[in-house]
Parts: C-alpha cells; structure tokens; sequence
C-alpha cells in the first residue's frame, strides 16, 4: 500500500506543476509579461496546495471514529432478526 500513496502523491505533483505551467504559458501569451505569468503561476500552485490540505484534512476527520450521541444516532438500534444463521 506503501507504493500506491506514493502513486497517488505523484500524479498529484505532477498535475499541479501541469497545471501551473499551463497557466503560465496561458498567461504569458495573454500578458506578454514573464512576471505576470511568474505570478499567476505560484498564485496557482499555492490555490492547489490549499486545496490539497483542506482534501486531506477532511478525510482525516472522516476517519476519526464518532462517539457518545453522534455514534448513536448513526447506530442502527433495531437488532438483527436471526443472528448470523448458523443453527447447532
């Protein structure tokens, strides 16, 4: 599992510098300004680095365990009907 996050982190990099330097090229031929691109460009890896914190920030509360009322009212408080079918 170790070598699929590393994947997954990967193509994660690798689509945020895409997309930064696609910005740049789109914006320096708009602008006919290096700065200007330089700009939008780290402007544009800073918006997806935010982005990909706060995506891996939920997910991490997503896996916290719920307790007390939460945990019970997500509970199904009907008890199974036959137990898991096995008869002696």
């Amino acid at each position: 599992m170790i070598g699929a996050g590393r994947h997954v982190f990967s193509a994660i990099l690798v689509g945020m510098l895409v997309t930064s330097f696609v910005v740049a090229i789109w914006t320096g031929v708009e602008t006919d300004s290096g700065w200007v691109a330089l700009g939008w460009a780290v402007l544009t890896l800073v918006v997806l680095q935010v982005g990909y914190v706060v995506l891996i920030i939920s997910l991490m509360l997503n896996q916290i365990p719920k307790t007390g009322a939460a945990a019970s009212a997500s509970a199904n408080p009907a008890p199974p009907l036959h137990g898991d079918g096995v008869s002696l």
